[in-house]
């Protein structure tokens, strides 16, 4: 009984020995865990957009000399070119996100006004450019990389050139839209964004002369458009997050 008990010891002491050196060559070749942190939209970020915008250009009543009048429909807003920059920051509580943008926009609008026989340039080339900004609140939802954010604010300088007078109009309005954006790193970001821009421009007049011996008579005529400033706008932009 002794030589049985004395030889199960000893054949455990061995297998508990020779297992010791097996485990601890198994635990130093598994590596330790690496835990990347968490992604958050917090932080102040500045990148460009560039997309194409469609001008509320309205119509444009023309009055001739003897009372007469006659409407010219449309304008030359639709699919303008617009691009330019933008600045924030975002601060993230849980899936919400909210901050503040700024931005400010090159359009590629003219002040040439063309309709039938109703042609004048107003001193400026076609291919002169308008402008306008914004400064705007952000809120969002975040799905872990993927924001989902409404947008509104303030609009200033002018989305519309005056088609009258080809001036670049600067006035203060209002902005609303929204849009989504998608972290493809934890410094770069992609958007995809829609604005309804209103600079309230309001209602343009100018009166021109006819001289004789053209296809209209003779006078002084008043041109009237009811255009509102407001435009349509869809972009995409890139950011770098700091």
């Amino acid at each position: 009984m002794r030589i049985s008990l004395l030889s199960t010891a000893l054949l455990a002491s061995c297998f508990a020995t020779s297992a010791y050196p097996a485990d601890l060559a198994l635990r130093q070749s598994i590596p330790p865990a690496v835990y990347a942190p968490a992604f958050t939209w917090t932080g102040f970020y500045m990148g460009l957009n560039a997309g194409v915008g469609w001008a509320d250009v309205g119509d444009v009543l023309v009055t001739g000399p003897a009372g007469s009048a006659a409407v010219l429909s449309g304008g030359g807003g639709d699919g303008t070119f617009v691009g330019g920059g933008q600045i924030g920051f975002n601060w993230q509580s849980g899936a919400i996100v909210y901050g503040l943008e700024t931005d400010i926009q090159y359009v590629d609008a003219g002040g040439r006004v063309a309709w039938g026989p109703y042609t004048w340039w107003g001193g400026r080339s076609e291919d002169d450019g308008a402008y306008f900004g914004t400064v705007r609140a952000r809120l969002g939802y975040a799905i872990d990389r993927t924001l989902l954010y409404i947008t509104g604010g303030l609009a200033y300088g002018g989305l519309n050139s005056n088609p009258l007078t080809g001036n670049n109009t600067s006035n203060v309005g209002w902005t609303v839209g929204g849009g989504v954006e998608y972290a493809v790193t934890n410094n770069w970001t992609l958007k995809v964004e829609g604005l309804y821009v209103d600079t309230g421009e309001g209602r343009q007049t100018r009166a021109f002369n006819n001289p004789p011996g053209g296809a209209l008579p003779a006078g002084t005529y008043t041109a009237t458009t009811d255009g509102s400033g407001g435009a349509g706008l869809l972009r995409a932009g890139v950011n770098y997050k700091f």
